[in-house]
């Protein structure tokens, strides 16, 4: 499947006796056999529709993936029918609603906002941290919004995308001691009040097409700053994304959702 250009394996393991073994080494093989961004799996819960559980392509799991969110209800959603549904995950509780055009809107719940629950190594101002970073060239880039949706997330404002080399500082943010659990780094152009162009490097999956949970924070964390509205469509590289930060606090996310078809797994699950 893939979300805006995301790339997933989706393996629906409901109904399994025990939950799926999925340790490092079987992720990467599954990932050199099917290339992902990430590796998702529904498994049975006592009291949500599912427990959605999340792995970057380095074989990490998360605790959250926005646009893997929205895929797995779409896909829960053509399976089971429905109007509404609930699942579990590492980030937390996560609702669902189908839309008139077919497609799932994700409420991706608050977003978190404190040093210590993005987490951060010390204490610091997250609206705007007090960070930069040097960039190859020349220039730097400064005073990030930080953001958790259940992934820590820090998004720089820039002038234009398109020449910020991020394949060459991106895994310096990822792996900087002010991030104790690394970092997602979003660099956001911004095209009006209530639209960005934005490219994000995921933390053990590098440069992808889209992150769901990264247009959420980047639109808090720009809000925050006074730069955009509340609700605003977020262009990445593999499409258009809406995220609506409502007045009830909680983060709202749609975008379109492919099913590219099924693979085969044979020998890679337990």
């Amino acid at each position: 499947m893939n979300g805006a250009g995301n790339a997933f394996v989706l393996i629906d393991a409901r109904g399994r006796s025990a939950p799926l073994s999925l340790p490092a080494e079987r992720v990467a093989a599954i990932h050199a056999r099917h290339a992902f961004d990430q590796l998702l799996t529904l498994e049975t819960h006592p009291v949500e529709t599912a427990l959605l559980r999340v792995w970057n392509s380095d074989g990490g799991e998360v605790g959250a993936c926005g646009n893997g969110a929205r895929a797995a209800a779409w896909l829960l959603f053509e399976q089971d029918g429905g109007e509404t549904l609930s699942m579990s995950s590492r980030g937390g509780r996560l609702t669902a609603r189908r839309l008139e055009d077919g497609r799932a809107e994700v409420n991706l719940g608050r977003p978190r906002l404190s040093w210590r629950n993005i987490p951060l190594s010390r204490d610091m101002d997250t609206e705007a941290l007090d960070y930069e970073v040097h960039l190859p060239g020349g220039g730097r880039l400064t005073r990030p919004g930080a953001v958790s949706m259940g992934n820590p997330h820090v998004t720089f404002t820039v002038s234009d995308v398109s020449a910020i080399p991020i394949a060459q500082i991106g895994p310096m943010i990822e792996h900087d001691i002010l991030f104790p659990q690394r970092v997602n780094a979003g660099f956001a152009e911004i095209r009006g009040s209530d639209r960005i162009r934005l490219r994000v490097w995921e933390r053990g999956a590098g440069l992808t097409q889209a992150c769901g949970t990264g247009a959420c924070a980047a639109v808090v964390a720009l809000h925050r700053q006074g730069k955009l509205g509340r609700a605003a469509e977020v262009e990445v590289d593999g499409g258009r994304l809406g995220v609506r930060w409502a007045e009830d606090d909680d983060v709202y996310l749609t975008g379109p959702v492919e099913l590219e078809g099924e693979v085969d797994l044979g020998g890679l699950l337990s």
